[in-house]
């Protein structure tokens, strides 16, 4: 109205355009009624096309100032709290889940490049929810164990009330845990503390007999004891990584891609490693699908975001590529993907050509079980905007 001369309606009608879906359209037919209305106020051509150009970027994408506002105040107070209380930070994350963008696991690997120490659920020292311990390192909390259920909250209150666990049968017998509650505890790491290998603990799971209960709700002691373990072999790394993820989506260990690396195509460089490659360069990545990005104005690019040991690489998939390798883009949780290097400033891509699925390790390359627990134990990456189409 000042500029043009609008009146009322048909600054209304310019709202109106700005707001729409196909709002470039809508706004290209009021384009001659503004710039005649605006030379007629003595307004330069130039001025009038960098004012209307202006109003069609807007459009494009624009949103209340009180939303703008909104996410400021979020983001500085999110990036204050982890520069300055990290650990906190980091325990208020996990027991906020599910939220937001960043799985679990990928939370607990970026407040490790930070210098925040993250110990795995322990019997005698978890709480239910993940809490940070005196010495600044963030313990996971027995309620991350899948399969646990509620008896994370009563073996608390259990080892509260009347002391600490001493072996698996007194877990057992005081828990309230049926067995399948127990073995997830056992693979977790969470009974580590009893000083024994989990697969003799496992066995002596398997051998234990059913407590009774007592009127107060309390369990008797187990009327036989567990049977001894036979000699067994120790669980490998690679049981050990896959086994932390599979019971609690997460690793404070070794990460999924380091236990492929020794597979991966002979140059594959890490996230650590492309900060010194030069722009232009033809690279090779892997990592875990942490996201999926396809919007809905990006003309059908789909963007990955793929984390390896050492951090997170952005890849952007052209449609056509995409096209040839859309299956593997939609259900792998562990991608490799080759193509161009190339830098902004400190941002830097990878421009893909090829997507090809993550190699099984070398270790369990003949054991196709091994490499399908791998697949099924990786965090799920998260879909954004068009989804998984």
């Amino acid at each position: 109205m000042a500029l043009a001369g609008f009146t009322p309606g048909q600054a209304e009608a310019l709202r109106r355009a700005m707001s729409r879906k196909r709002s470039r359209d809508a706004m290209l037919r009021l384009w001659e009624e503004f710039r005649d209305g605006a030379r007629a106020r003595g307004v330069d051509d130039d001025t009038i096309r960098t004012v209307f150009t202006k109003l069609i970027g807007f459009s494009n994408f624009g949103f209340p100032k009180a939303h703008a506002s909104a996410f400021a105040v979020l983001a500085y107070q999110s990036a204050w709290l982890r520069r300055h209380h990290p650990a906190e930070f980091l325990a208020s994350l996990l027991n906020a889940q599910p939220m937001g963008f960043y799985p679990p696991a990928s939370l607990v690997r970026d407040a490790a490049r930070r210098g925040v120490r993250t110990r795995p659920p322990c019997i005698l020292r978890s709480e239910a929810r993940c809490t940070v311990e005196p010495d600044g390192a963030v313990r996971i909390g027995l309620g991350y164990v899948r399969g646990a259920g509620d008896a994370a909250v009563r073996l608390v209150e259990e080892r509260s009330v009347h002391g600490p666990f001493t072996d698996v049968p007194d877990l057992a017998s005081r828990s309230g845990a049926d067995r399948d509650q127990l073995a997830a505890l056992v693979r977790s790491g969470a009974c580590d503390a009893f000083d024994r290998p989990r697969r003799a603990m496992l066995w002596e799971i398997g051998t234990l007999a059913r407590s009774t209960p007592t009127q107060a709700g309390r369990q008797l002691p187990l009327p036989i004891p567990a049977s001894p373990a036979p000699p067994l072999p120790d669980e490998s790394r690679f049981e050990r990584v896959v086994a932390d993820y599979e019971t609690t989506g997460l690793s404070t260990g070794w990460h999924l891609v380091a236990l492929v690396r020794p597979a991966l195509p002979p140059g594959t460089v890490t996230a650590a490693e492309l900060r010194d490659t030069p722009d232009g360069t033809r690279v090779t990545v892997a990592g875990l699908v942490v996201a999926r990005q396809r919007p809905g104005t990006a003309h059908g690019i789909v963007f990955l975001l793929l984390e390896d040991e050492t951090g997170m690489v952005n890849v952007i998939v052209r449609p056509q590529v995409y096209e040839r390798h859309r299956a593997l883009m939609r259900a792998e949780p562990l991608l490799v993907a080759s193509g161009r290097l190339e830098r902004r400033g400190r941002n830097f891509n990878v421009l893909a050509t090829v997507i090809e699925r993550a190699p099984a390790p070398l270790a369990a390359a003949s054991h196709a079980e091994d490499a399908h627990r791998l697949r099924a134990a990786a965090p799920e990456g998260q879909h954004f905007g068009r989804g998984r189409r």
